[in-house]
């Protein structure tokens, strides 16, 4: 068994939004990070940032719409860089009903915000396990337990990541693996800009990616003997 003695985070979706502010908010922290992102360009930015804070900072550019590609990449990445916290925050949003909704659409949602996240932990676990130690924190959505009409796809791959969490956290435990779920409410992140999401609210009376970070953050670094197993972070103003 390998004990960890320093803490080291990877952290999926982490060139902009909630994965970039979880960046920096860990590298004040002092957590070491391994970033991963599409664009090698943008992770190369944050990593910069954090790494002035004065932490170690690895970057990889995966796709992770190429399932078949994250878990090799990722089990070499972390043979060499052992992780003790995993942040699944890599995702895509998708407003439409069920009936407009094409397959292709509907698979697309749940490969990035479902399938990719299985694969993150599966790459991932081995280690912790050999570690006995180990924290996963998926963010899953307040659209998880409450059905936003013309969020359809959303909704369920989200409700089907929080049971990958659940289900996660039960078999995890006696490996000394604690899985936390996040579910936030709305956050004001460039999610809402991209081509398959057509809602207009008011940005300004959402979370802050910041204030998600805060939280993420402090869920991670809790002594060993505590989990916050799920949690649900809203904003002032309500789910909108």
């Amino acid at each position: 068994m390998t004990l960890v003695t320093h803490h080291r985070a990877l952290i999926t979706g982490a060139s902009r939004g909630i994965g970039k502010a979880t960046a920096i908010a860990f590298a004040k922290a002092g957590v070491d990070l391994v970033l991963v992102s599409r664009s090698q360009s943008d992770l190369d930015q944050v990593a910069a940032e954090a790494a002035a804070l004065g932490v170690d900072v690895q970057t990889c550019a995966i796709d992770l719409s190429l399932l078949d590609q994250i878990k090799p990449q990722l089990t070499a990445l972390v043979q060499q860089f052992p992780i003790e916290i995993l942040v699944n925050n890599a995702g895509t949003a998708y407003t439409g009903t069920l009936l407009e909704t094409s397959l292709s659409d509907w698979q697309q949602v749940m490969t990035l915000n479902l399938t990719s996240v299985f694969q993150c932990m599966q790459a991932v676990l081995p280690g912790m396990r050999d570690q006995q130690q180990g924290t996963i924190i998926n963010i899953a959505s307040i659209a998880g337990y409450q059905a936003f009409p013309g969020w359809g796809a959303y909704n369920v791959s989200k409700a089907g990541l929080i049971a990958l969490s659940k289900t996660l956290a039960a078999e995890e435990r006696a490996h000394g693996i604690r899985v936390v779920t996040l579910c936030p409410g709305s956050v004001n992140t460039p999610l809402w800009d991209i081509e398959t999401v057509h809602v207009d609210f008011d940005r300004s009376r959402m979370l802050t990616p910041e204030t998600v970070a805060q939280t993420i953050v402090h869920a991670a670094l809790l002594p060993p003997g505590a989990v916050i197993e799920e949690l649900t972070v809203m904003p002032s103003a309500g789910a909108l």
